[in-house]
């Protein structure tokens, strides 16, 4: 049965499946939705009740939760590394940092993308103050978190995978410049094939983001 990803190159958890995929050398189709065309939101609502992606799907399967989706390919289609250390107390501070990365960080900035988009005129004004604050704490936790780590948990894995496309395009609305720790981590990050194949693949859309002109040129 073909393992089928449903998603878009420029969404962040899309993002964050992708490279997963690309770490564990698993073949599989990429189904590129586009939500503005109402096929393919009807073909999403096929797929995952609520129309939300990425989902993946093989045979009968379906998820739709981007975290369970890399925990299910790392114990189903295991590539040369794990992902996620097999023993459920010793992955533990992987999931940990993972939920932190969507939770505080990803979140965070979709709160202000958000407000931007879709929410009345001066919404941005009133979200965008707390959420970088928030952005700031979770900058400075990964800083001291990294002091001696080449990667989040162990090898790169689980919470990596969720790191790129967090601080990708939360970087691009509020930079983390000024803690070097997290900023060598990025850049560690950015030259991994798995992540420099993401990035081609959604270069072409990233015009589409409304904090494009925070985008480094060298990925535009």
């Amino acid at each position: 049965m073909m393992l089928t990803l449903y998603g878009h190159p420029l969404s962040s958890y899309t993002q964050k499946v992708l490279i997963a995929l690309y770490e564990l050398g698993t073949d599989f189709e990429f189904r590129h939705i586009d939500l503005g065309d109402e096929g393919d939101r009807a073909l999403m609502r096929s797929v995952e009740p609520m129309g939300r992606m990425p989902a993946l799907r093989e045979g009968d399967l379906v998820l739709s939760q981007s975290s369970l989706m890399i925990e299910w390919l790392d114990r189903h289609h295991p590539g040369p590394q794990r992902l996620l250390d097999p023993d459920p107390d010793a992955s533990l501070p992987a999931r940990q940092w993972d939920r932190f990365l969507d939770f505080q960080v990803m979140q965070m900035m979709q709160q202000i993308v958000d407000a931007r988009i879709f929410m009345a005129e001066g919404a941005e004004e009133r979200v965008a103050p707390f959420a970088r604050g928030k952005l700031d704490l979770a900058y400075a936790a990964l800083d001291r978190h990294l002091d001696g780590r080449d990667w989040i948990a162990g090898g790169f894995g689980l919470a990596d995978c969720a790191a790129m496309p967090a601080l990708f395009y939360a970087g691009a609305i509020h930079p983390f410049a000024d803690h070097p720790r997290l900023t060598g981590y990025f850049e560690r990050l950015v030259t991994r094939p798995s992540v420099q194949r993401v990035i081609e693949g959604a270069r072409p859309f990233y015009g589409w983001f409304p904090f494009k002109d925070g985008i480094a040129a060298r990925f535009l």
